[in-house]
């Protein structure tokens, strides 16, 4: 059996790919420390943020339609930060910036130490900032014991 190693990139089809880059540039660069480049494929423009982890990447819509978390496919996506301080800090960040962040606090039904902050892209695909929980923690550091 192959392990994944990782998750390499993800695309997300954007309705307005300047507007798009606006907010992602003031979400995953000026407050997550992403970096950018962009490149076409077959004529349509890609904006590609990455990290050393992997790529988040936005390509034009070929439909006009808004994104509905409840239909088949893409509900959310979530990225992590290392601590609780770190979800506090960012959605300050993303407020200051006129991102409309939920305040950053504990959901305890999701686990005792889960603590995210929410909020829409301009096309209302719902992203999330949760920390690094034990549970995860765990997981990564004792796999091989069975852990998860």
């Amino acid at each position: 059996m192959t392990d994944v190693i990782g998750i390499d990139h993800i695309y997300v089809t954007v309705s307005d790919l300047e507007a798009s880059e606006q907010f992602y540039d003031r979400v995953l660069i000026e407050t997550l420390g992403f970096r950018k480049n962009k490149f076409s494929i077959s004529g349509d423009s890609h904006i590609q943020y990455f990290n050393r982890h992997f790529g988040f990447v936005l390509r034009p819509s070929r439909i006009s339609a808004k994104h509905e978390p409840y239909s088949p496919g893409l509900h959310h996506f979530c990225l992590r930060v290392d601590s609780e301080a770190d979800v506090h800090a960012v959605a300050n960040h993303l407020r200051a910036f006129g991102v409309d962040a939920t305040e950053a606090r504990r959901y305890p039904q999701y686990a005792d130490d889960y603590t995210a902050t929410f909020f829409e892209s301009p096309d209302g695909i719902r992203l999330e900032v949760t920390n690094y929980r034990e549970e995860r923690r765990d997981r990564h550091d004792y796999w091989d014991r069975g852990v998860g």
